[in-house]
């Protein structure tokens, strides 16, 4: 169990920020589970010394809205977002070992991957702007301030 700040449920998603207590590199989290696209975009606030280069953080996975609960399962694919300057799949060997291993059916690696593909396109064709590419999808996402 995790204290978290804010909720916020949106026809295309489910936002959320918390505190990240006991974490070295980072202080903060902001996530929105985006089921339609098949991620999980976030937004870390680092702490000094540990800034990463990147933006935002994209987990690719299964996002199921409920009534009252939400489920997520993480596909192992990750894209670090660059705003403006690029994005990277990160993880592929993970995604690998874990049908290899059974964990992951060959069908869901087939759709991670294709989830992957098609964030990277959007991405890559709204010049790395995860918000713009977002915006086009009819999804308007919001962040704290730092």
């Amino acid at each position: 169990m995790r204290a978290v700040d804010k909720y916020a449920v949106h026809p295309w998603g489910l936002y959320l920020a918390r505190p990240t207590p006991g974490r070295d590199q980072f202080h903060y989290l902001e996530s929105w589970l985006l089921p339609p696209l098949g991620l999980r975009a976030t937004a870390f606030h680092f702490n000094p010394g540990h800034e990463r280069d990147h933006d935002y953080y994209l987990d690719v996975g299964e996002y199921t809205a409920g009534d009252t609960v939400w489920r997520s399962e993480d596909h192992y694919l990750d894209i670090e977002v660059r705003t403006g300057r690029g994005a990277e799949l990160a993880d592929v060997d993970e995604l690998l070992d874990a049908v290899h291993q059974g964990l992951l059916s060959q069908d869901v690696a087939e759709l991670a991957i294709r989830r992957a593909v098609c964030a990277l396109d959007g991405l890559a064709r709204h010049g790395y702007d995860l918000m713009g590419w977002l915006a086009g999808q009819g999804m308007t996402l919001s962040w704290r301030q730092a």
